[in-house]
């Protein structure tokens, strides 16, 4: 059915990204880590994902040690207070919250501790790891945490370009169970060509689970009207393995 969305962009310029109904990777929460600074701005982004066509969030701010001291208490207090706030606002739309992961030694040290982890549905858990290197304790995290009984979920993928040279370490990922989520910006060069080419191997490969905006601030909202975006994005849904809609 979702062959019959063929515009790219609904009366109001604005793009349509609302056959995916659910934006699962997203910095909404104000003041706790690079994304939204405050709850002005916090609202103002929602309107702005509204109009985009979406109706849900499970936004996931950084649990990333060295930089966000962030733990599942600070976030879930957070999450209540946008509530509250998109409730004042009279805003139709419904927001939870997870966590993006980052793959240190602090959270390896909360899933040998069983200290149960923020999930995006489920028992997904949303993860990411280095943008600049390998890292060499990946693998042994990841097993620790489907011990655990979690589904690992890595974060865009197509933006670890160190791995153009070493793709077979993706179908290593796959073949351990864990899932893929695109960066939908990935789709339009925003993060340059080279994500964008890994994004489209991953396509290729059958390999994205899930889809998100991994949405900052407002230069990624605005990245996210690329019409360029669209065509690859429904070849995606076409397929009938992204998950968004289920979430």
């Amino acid at each position: 059915m979702f062959k019959l969305f063929s515009k790219s962009k609904p009366a109001s310029g604005k793009a349509d990204l609302s056959v995916l109904k659910t934006d699962m990777h997203s910095h909404l929460l104000p003041g706790i880590d690079d994304g939204s600074p405050d709850m002005e701005t916090t609202l103002k982004l929602i309107k702005g994902m509204m109009e985009l066509g979406y109706t849900k969030f499970i936004t996931t701010p950084h649990i990333m040690w060295d930089m966000y001291k962030n733990t599942s208490e600070i976030i879930i207090e957070k999450l209540e207070l946008v509530r509250q706030a998109v409730k004042a606002e009279g805003l139709d739309v419904e927001i939870n919250a997870a966590a993006e992961y980052f793959l240190d030694d602090y959270v390896e040290g909360l899933v040998k501790n069983n200290t149960p982890l923020l999930t995006i549905s489920g028992n997904m858990v949303l993860v990411e790891f280095s943008l600049a290197y390998p890292s060499h304790s990946l693998k042994d995290i990841l097993f620790e945490m489907q011990m655990q009984n979690y589904q690992p979920v890595i974060a865009h993928p197509e933006r670890y370009i160190y791995l153009e040279k070493n793709k077979d370490f993706y179908e290593e990922l796959k073949d351990i169970g864990c899932l893929f989520q695109l960066n939908l910006l990935s789709l339009g060069g925003y993060y340059g060509k080279s994500p964008q080419v890994l994004a489209e191997h991953l396509i290729k490969k059958g390999y994205y689970d899930l889809i998100g905006t991994d949405l900052h601030g407002f230069r990624h909202l605005d990245g996210l009207q690329n019409p360029a975006i669209i065509a690859p994005m429904m070849k995606l849904i076409d397929s009938g393995k992204i998950k968004n809609m289920e979430l």
